[in-house]
């Protein structure tokens, strides 16, 4: 479904010290620094797997997620995603795929929510009677009916989530890219995302890959973990692999991260 081999990907960032003789500066002569995002990246992921793919900030997994949908094409490398390269087939690509950010909304703020779920529908061209049985199967499973006319601005963010959740999986694309879904929910929106996610690979098969830093989401949904640490793959196994003694997923999350120097 996907793989990547040796993925490399690196950006320019300008760097100049404080001051407004600096900011001069830097209009005519600007210094640039090279950061290596990703480092000859390499994985493989079943049909119908979940996978977390884990790592601190600034480890890649960003730019690991836009590669894979398409937003950033990479420096060198080869990606397949379910038989096609993101970034060069990009419409039938997105029809494919759904996406979830923790941190940012695909529903437009001002309108109620169902009319932002026409809008998807438009623009992914979904046929009537797909779009009728997905928003029926979605509106049930996660208790919608009450917030379909309701302006995004006025949900709550664990109500907005199961929105976006919603959004995302109209069209019904294969894989599934979810990006800090439940970040700053409260302990029963969590539970009740968590749920959707594990029913929904169940039912329909989804490929789902999850970044996160929550490890409860992690052992809650996946059995696969895919640890990157400064642009490179550490450890691709699952959570037996790196338990330790009685100790806590956080706190042996956090010494794997001390003992990689990431």
């Amino acid at each position: 479904m996907i793989t990547m081999e040796k993925v490399c990907k690196s950006y320019r960032i300008a760097k100049r010290n404080a001051g407004f003789m600096e900011a001069c500066k830097a209009l005519f002569h600007r210094e640039y620094e090279v950061v290596d995002a990703l480092k000859s990246v390499s994985f493989t992921i079943s049909d119908g797997e979940m996978v977390g793919y884990i790592g601190p900030n600034g480890a890649g997994k960003s730019s690991t997620i836009k590669i894979l949908s398409g937003i950033l094409s990479p420096d060198s490398g080869t990606v397949l995603v379910d038989g096609r390269t993101p970034w060069k087939n990009r419409i039938e690509h997105v029809r494919q795929i759904g996406v979830v950010f923790g941190q940012r909304s695909q529903l437009w703020w001002d309108v109620p929510v169902i009319d932002s779920f026409e809008l998807i529908k438009d623009i992914y061209s979904i046929p009537n009677q797909m779009y009728r049985e997905n928003l029926e199967e979605l509106t049930e499973t996660l208790n919608l009916g009450e917030l379909l006319r309701t302006p995004v601005r006025q949900l709550s963010l664990g109500q907005r989530m199961r929105c976006e959740l919603a959004a995302s999986l109209l069209h019904s694309p294969r894989i599934l890219f979810l990006d800090e879904p439940t970040i700053g929910l409260d302990a029963v929106s969590k539970l009740a995302v968590r749920e959707f996610v594990k029913n929904h690979n169940e039912i329909h098969g989804t490929t789902v890959i999850l970044t996160t830093h929550d490890m409860q989401d992690i052992e809650a949904l996946t059995k696969r973990i895919i640890l990157i640490g400064k642009g490179q793959i550490l450890m691709d196994g699952t959570l037996e692999d790196i338990r330790r003694g009685g100790e806590s997923i956080d706190e042996t999350l956090a010494e794997l991260y001390r003992s990689y120097d990431i």
